[in-house]
């Protein structure tokens, strides 16, 4: 018997702890990213902004990675299933739960990607 009505693509992934850490993964490279940046632009000619086009388009990357990752897992969140408590440990309680788990990390990251970028704004000189 076939599907009455096809699924969307981000019904159709499948949260997995693998998926769970790709918003710290990009708030971690992005972090990585901002440093080895400052450290260049610093030594080669004592300002933050001597190209902020290449920080800004690395933290908008950032930030639109962590976005997807949330707005899939925000819609695999919303998978009709039992109320909480569960007793019972079924697939879509895991899913759920996991879906909760990657949208909270994709806030945290958000916020974490943010602060990571502030420098950049409020510091135009390297001492």
């Amino acid at each position: 018997m076939s599907d009455p009505a096809p699924r969307k693509w981000q019904h159709r992934l499948h949260i997995t702890l693998w998926v769970l850490i790709v918003p710290p993964t990009a708030w971690a490279a992005h972090f990585l990213f901002s440093y080895l940046w400052a450290a260049i632009s610093c030594a080669k000619t004592g300002h933050f902004a001597t190209m902020p086009w290449i920080f800004i388009g690395g933290t908008v990357l950032a930030l639109a990675v962590i976005a997807l990752a949330g707005w899939v897992a925000w819609h695999q969140s919303r998978t009709p299933g039992d109320p909480p408590p569960h007793k019972e440990s079924t697939r879509i309680d895991r899913l759920r739960f996991l879906a909760t788990a990657t949208l909270l990390l994709a806030a945290l990251s958000t916020v974490g990607v943010i602060f990571t970028a502030l420098p950049v704004v409020f510091l135009r000189e390297c001492t």
